[in-house]
């Protein structure tokens, strides 16, 4: 992908929020071959971003490759470290998905399921935008400390 293809623009103002500097974290420290070394953070959270075009470039059917498995379970590890920032209790994100793209992704606190997502099509995972997943995000985040604080006794078990 070249420079040009980028979607997002340097000074997005959404590169600065909690989700997408952890994810920033969470893809960094899973480069075990400094792919990375030198790339702008926009260069490094762009495959994220699936606009239509992007989509539309994406066959209907297909296997999921290593690096979308990886983002995908970069992304769940930063939900599951968000949560844990904001609630002093640890997160952990369970994915299982099969050969095909399918599946499920949990994070779990204590015995208490906190975020619960079906994937299909998991070749085709993303969001159509930065603002989308922040958002996306915050709202599963939200939702995962609001029954943290409902269940407490089960999250601590």
């Amino acid at each position: 992908m070249n420079q040009a293809a980028l979607v997002i623009e340097a000074g997005d103002p959404y590169m600065t929020s909690e989700i997408v500097v952890e994810m920033l974290k969470q893809l960094r420290a899973i480069d075990t071959y400094d792919t990375y070394d030198g790339w702008s953070a926009e260069k490094i959270i762009d495959p994220v971003i699936l606009t239509k075009e992007r989509k539309r470039e994406i066959p209907i059917v297909g296997d999921p490759d290593e690096i979308t498995l990886a983002r995908v379970k970069a992304y769940y590890n930063s939900l599951a470290t968000l949560i844990e920032k904001r609630t002093q209790l640890l997160a952990v994100p369970v994915i299982n998905i099969s050969h095909e793209g399918f599946g499920r992704a949990f994070v779990l606190v204590g015995k208490l399921i906190v975020v619960d997502k079906i994937l299909r099509d998991v070749h085709r995972w993303g969001f159509p935008s930065l603002e989308d997943m922040v958002e996306k995000s915050e709202q599963a985040i939200n939702k995962g400390v609001a029954l943290i604080e409902q269940y407490r006794e089960v999250a601590e078990a």
